[in-house]
């Protein structure tokens, strides 16, 4: 267990312990005259929502929250594109964004102040859901050459967008290879849709990605090259021993991509993540909305079909907010002994 100053403790590694947020809530905003009584209306309140790069799940999805919110909350909400995890933390931490898309081990190294985050001010937020999973492709043309994460040595790899969480789960990975991401490797740093277009265009030869299934860059890219998915679940427990137990074996199936078999790769949760000072009534507010729209969601997106109320508690690297921890034990789904 580890202290971080005042702050409250995080148990690490195996069985994350997941408490309430400590900061002081916000006051709640003044009742709608024209609602009923006891109502608490957010009309007209601006709700920036962080999400990520062209052609990954979280711009749709974010999106397609945004629609959601302002629709039915009648509020005024937007997402922004962003580079990913890593960007959508800063600006969660910079009073920029009132909601993010995160993968569960860049929101740990935010609030801890490890890796991309080490000299910055650590980032002062709660998860209100884990919504679905991220599953690391490494892809590369078929028959180039290139049929392990090892015979990347000396090629040219995109390592995702510069401040992605693909970026820091590609180094992890590439470390676990014994493989220096900075030396080893001719690096680029391109976001999903580039590097989908440069690995089409031969001007690399491999690339990393963190995202839903399917991947729409990815299927498009399937359309006019053959392409491979490299296996890597095998150093799984090299990056949970050093970096925490973010990540679990799973697999994309021959399915997604029409592969010829599947890929063993990494695992890890993605968060819908908010300051630790938003409002509990409008985290509630916001929860209800999204499960009560969850079957418009997953018309944006499919990965929207595997949010659950069961799931949603899960998996999560950060505190729940207490707004969130009310709404789910209003569901009976909250049981802290098992987060």
């Amino acid at each position: 267990m580890r202290w971080l100053g005042a702050r409250r403790p995080i148990l690490l590694l195996v069985g994350l312990t997941f408490l309430a947020c400590q900061a002081p809530r916000a006051a709640p905003p003044p009742q709608s005259a024209s609602g009923p009584p006891g109502v608490v209306s957010f009309e007209g309140r601006t709700l920036n929502i962080a999400t990520g790069g062209t052609g990954g799940v979280y711009i749709l999805y974010g999106g397609g929250l945004a629609d959601i919110l302002t629709k039915k909350m009648k509020v005024a909400a937007s997402a922004q594109s962003t580079a990913g995890s890593v960007a959508n933390m800063q600006l969660i931490r910079d009073g920029k964004a009132d909601l993010a898309f995160t993968l569960a081990d860049t929101a740990f190294d935010a609030f801890v102040g490890r890796g991309p985050f080490k000299s910055e001010e650590e980032v002062d937020a709660c998860t209100i859901a884990a919504l679905y999973w991220n599953y690391t492709h490494v892809v590369a043309k078929d028959g180039a050459g290139v049929s392990s994460v090892p015979d990347l040595r000396g090629k040219r790899v995109s390592v995702g967008a510069a401040a992605s969480g693909t970026e820091i789960i590609a180094d992890r990975l590439l470390e676990a290879y014994d493989l220096d991401p900075a030396n080893d490797i001719q690096r680029e740093r391109l976001g999903v849709a580039d590097s989908a277009n440069a690995l089409r265009d031969g001007k690399i030869d491999a690339f990393f990605w963190s995202g839903g299934l399917p991947t729409s860059q990815i299927l498009d890219l399937r359309t006019s090259t053959k392409i491979q998915i490299l296996d890597h679940a095998d150093v799984i427990p090299k990056m949970v021993e050093k970096y925490g137990s973010f990540y679990f074996p799973t697999r994309i199936a021959t399915d997604a991509y029409e592969t010829e078999r599947d890929a063993q790769v990494a695992g890890v949760a993605n968060l819908l993540v908010v300051p630790a000072s938003m409002d509990a009534g409008l985290v509630k507010a916001i929860l209800t909305t999204i499960f009560e729209s969850q079957a418009d969601l997953a018309k944006i997106h499919a990965e929207a079909k595997n949010l659950s109320l069961g799931s949603a508690v899960q998996s999560s690297a950060l505190d729940f907010h207490p707004g969130a921890i009310e709404f789910y034990q209003s569901k009976g789904v909250w049981n802290p002994l098992k987060k």
